[in-house]
């Protein structure tokens, strides 16, 4: 979804997170995630660097600050893809930033995906699914919420309001 929004809207950017898991096949260092040691994700956490940090799938997962900074140097618009943990910390860090919640239509379609992928060991997909169930329950917490039940259709809703809101930028010389 988060591809096909930013075909259609090019001044919206994905922000790239850190993670300290390792990387899987295919994956690129400062393309597809910053991949840190434990210790270094440890100690950036504690100096402040990121706005939001959560532990998924075992893993730290984070949002570099310095991805806020980029995309108002550059004038876009930023997308985190992250999970409910990390969301709630934006809301509170940015109350102005719009959020969504993207919803998989059943259990077992998420099941489905994620099988699919092939990227996962059963044990870290029950895992996944697991989390996947405590997070649905708080899909009541956001004001919008698009089911992906339908690829083109989810996609346009969240083009559509995309469209219409935009992300909010940062004061100049703040470090949110």
């Amino acid at each position: 979804m988060i591809k096909r929004l930013r075909r259609q809207l090019p001044n919206f950017d994905l922000s790239i997170s850190a993670t300290t898991r390792k990387p899987r096949p295919g994956e690129e260092d400062g393309r597809d995630y910053h991949f840190l040691s434990l210790e270094e994700f440890e100690k950036r956490l504690a100096r402040g660097d990121f706005l939001e940090h959560a532990i998924y799938a075992g893993n730290m997962y984070g949002t570099p600050r310095s991805e806020l900074d980029r995309a108002a140097r550059e004038g876009k618009d930023l997308v985190l893809e992250i999970e409910v943990q990390g969301a709630r910390q934006v809301a509170e860090a940015l109350p102005e930033a719009t959020q969504v919640f993207i919803a998989p239509p059943s259990e077992e379609t998420l099941r489905e995906r994620l099988v699919g992928r092939s990227t996962d060991a059963p044990d870290e997909i029950e895992r996944r699914l697991t989390r996947a169930r405590e997070e649905l329950a708080a899909a009541d917490e956001w004001k919008r919420v698009i089911v992906n039940d339908d690829l083109d259709r989810a996609t346009e809703e969240l083009v559509q309001l995309a469209a219409t809101i935009g992300a909010p930028k940062p004061a100049e010389g703040a470090n949110e």
